[in-house]
């Protein structure tokens, strides 16, 4: 219809707090966690009184490592927004344990589960604490191992491999919780090796062990998958605990790589390199960090046993994190990682090119976008 009147072909439209949040949920199932920040900020200071709204923030900020300030949001959620909204003691909890303070994980647990028994999360928060307590039976080792204790374990465990009967010692209740002392207080090294062993013996209480680290949700992840390897070894069909997302998954050992080739500690300085440098940026949510992880293990897992030499781990972390940035279509330039990392844009080029050459990430980041395209269910926009 025509007329003169121009408010009349005006339509109103308030970006009001819901728009916000709508915007905020869209973008971080999109994983692009910097924009959904900004629009569940702006939700907040739209509806300062509303609990939701801080609770989503909350939750990203989760996500993307911003702890503390996640906790804090929590925290002031059930002190003066929604005491009934326990689901944050949970999460707080989760985050404590992530920031190893894990009496301050127990007690928020237990006040959860004292809050809501029948809680969404109530299944998670049992676990949790049963995984903590099985720690607590350790109280007798409940301290830091000393070089001198640290080389002697090294020393038996390099001995045991040269034997038959490990999975009978291992069975013995004093060595079992020597070896469990040395799996959780142990450097990197000790831990690899402890698991390693219990891979090779294949026993019930080896798999017991393996599975019980694997599922506790605050061990480095490098080891986690080391243990997982380990325990699709002893049980190639079997299926394991995890905790991920905020609860514990049943995954198949079937989805697990081939077992991986012993760890050289430059290939770990490339992974941690290449994190170290992600985590300053609140772009990346958590997932791209597995994602990270998972490129740099399948890719050493494809050409082993020749491996990648390693001169300066900034190279290779440059064109790992380019790999990640090219499969997700994220539009980073290799000229922005090189200066970011400190090499030449050649070498990032280089070291992307021997990646895919394996990995074929170009390939599959095609199919992978493909995926995305044809998967509209519940995108909101």
């Amino acid at each position: 219809m025509k007329t003169d009147d121009r408010s009349l072909k005006v339509i109103p439209f308030t970006q009001d707090a819901p728009y916000y949040a709508q915007k905020g949920a869209y973008y971080s199932r999109k994983n692009k966690p910097s924009k959904a920040l900004l629009y569940l900020q702006k939700a907040v200071e739209t509806e300062p009184d509303d609990p939701l709204n801080h609770y989503n923030l909350a939750c990203l900020l989760s996500r993307i490592n911003q702890l503390e300030e996640a906790n804090r949001i929590f925290e002031h959620i059930v002190r003066n927004l929604d005491s009934e909204l326990t689901e944050c003691y949970f999460y707080m909890a989760v985050n404590h344990g992530l920031m190893e303070d894990l009496t301050e994980a127990k007690r928020l647990l237990i006040k959860y589960l004292h809050a809501t028994p029948e809680g969404d999360m109530s299944d998670e928060a049992e676990d949790l604490l049963l995984a903590m307590e099985d720690e607590d039976d350790l109280e007798t080792y409940n301290h830091g191992l000393s070089p001198a204790e640290t080389e002697s374990l090294l020393k038996l465990i390099e001995d045991l491999n040269k034997v038959r009967f490990k999975g009978r010692l291992l069975e013995e209740e004093n060595f079992h919780k020597t070896l469990q002392w040395g799996l959780y207080q142990g450097g990197d090294l000790l831990k690899e090796s402890i698991i390693r062993l219990y891979g090779e013996a294949g026993c019930e209480t080896a798999c017991s062990s393996l599975a019980e680290f694997a599922a506790n949700p605050w061990v480095n992840e490098r080891l986690r998958h080391v243990a997982l390897l380990e325990l699709k070894r002893a049980k190639p069909g079997g299926s394991c605990r995890i905790f991920k997302d905020g609860r514990f998954r049943d995954v198949s050992l079937r989805e697990c790589p081939p077992p991986a080739p012993v760890w050289e500690g430059k290939w770990q300085q490339v992974l941690e390199c290449t994190i170290t440098n992600m985590r300053r940026s609140a772009y990346y949510s958590e997932e791209f960090y597995e994602d990270a992880e998972a490129i740099w293990f399948d890719f050493i897992n494809r050409i082993y046993p020749r491996g990648p030499r390693v001169g300066k781990p900034q190279t290779w972390a440059a064109g790992l994190e380019y790999c990640l940035t090219r499969f997700h279509f994220l539009g980073v330039t290799q000229k922005e990682l090189a200066a970011a990392y400190g090499v030449s844009t050649a070498s990032v080029r280089r070291k992307f090119s021997e990646i895919n050459r394996v990995l074929q990430i170009d390939r599959k980041a095609y199919r992978h976008m493909l995926a995305l395209l044809t998967d509209r269910e519940g995108e909101q926009y």
